[in-house]
């Protein structure tokens, strides 16, 4: 990886970022910029390329062309322990939780720690510990996922994804197969990591959640950036005709 210079506030940056599967172009030259200690929202439809987008960024994907810049360091061509730096310094968290079904909840919150951080086994037992309660689920340490509620299980894999202490969380519709009287609980638990100042994007479909937490909103289709800015401008007074016409049918509902 590479140095590169960056200012005070810059956390993240994709320059000219593509992604291709075969002969489909998912990501078209998406331009980002985020700030530390900022919530950036991603909307758009589905197949506008906001999941590909994620992975590109922790490296699950790697870009076909362009670059990406965390805290002044170029990963775009991240191999072997380079890889590792990063997806220790982003953490995911996706729609589905792919917990361990055959650990309870602490050892799927430590079991990372130990093997990638090499942290003890009881280092990894205390901080694992430490983010259950902090997400809402001290009571529920024992307790292995068929005996957790789908909520509880993604606070779950919200507190396994803290425990690399990451500088950047990335958030992959988290709340989308939830059973909306368990979004709350979900959003909740990432309200108060955007109060504790976590760099944080997240792609959702939760439009509440965006115009009150976030700092920057991003609309997306088709592999592309369509509008960007600050949620007062981009969901109250949307420039461009196919973000008005994506929020009016999302408002609708």
């Amino acid at each position: 990886m590479n140095d590169a210079g960056t200012d005070g506030r810059g956390m993240l940056r994709l320059e000219d970022v593509h992604k291709r599967f075969g002969g489909l172009e998912v990501l078209r030259g998406v331009d980002l910029s985020v700030d530390r200690a900022s919530v950036t929202c991603v909307l758009g439809p589905s197949g506008s390329g906001k999941s590909t987008l994620l992975r590109c960024i922790n490296m699950l994907e790697p870009p076909d062309e362009g670059r990406i810049v965390i805290e002044g360091r170029t990963i775009t061509e991240a191999r072997g322990d380079d890889l590792d730096y990063v997806r220790q310094r982003i953490g995911i968290v996706f729609q589905n939780f792919n917990l361990f079904p055959h650990k309870s909840a602490l050892g799927n919150v430590s079991i990372a720690q130990q093997k990638v951080l090499g942290r003890s086994r009881e280092e990894a037992r205390e901080r694992a510990e430490q983010l259950l309660r902090r997400v809402g689920l001290g009571d529920k340490l024992g307790e292995y996922p068929e005996r957790l509620s789908g909520g509880q299980q993604q606070r779950v894999a919200i507190a396994r994804a803290l425990a690399m202490d990451p500088h950047v969380m990335l958030f992959d519709e988290v709340t989308s197969a939830l059973d909306p009287e368990l979004v709350k609980e979900v959003l909740d638990v990432m309200r108060e990591l955007a109060r504790e100042g976590m760099t944080m994007i997240v792609v959702t479909h939760e439009i509440g959640f965006a115009r009150e937490v976030a700092d920057d909103v991003v609309f997306m289709d088709q592999g592309v950036v369509i509008e960007e800015g600050p949620p007062s401008k981009v969901l109250e007074s949307p420039q461009e005709e196919r973000t008005k016409q994506f929020l009016g049918l999302v408002l609708e509902h």
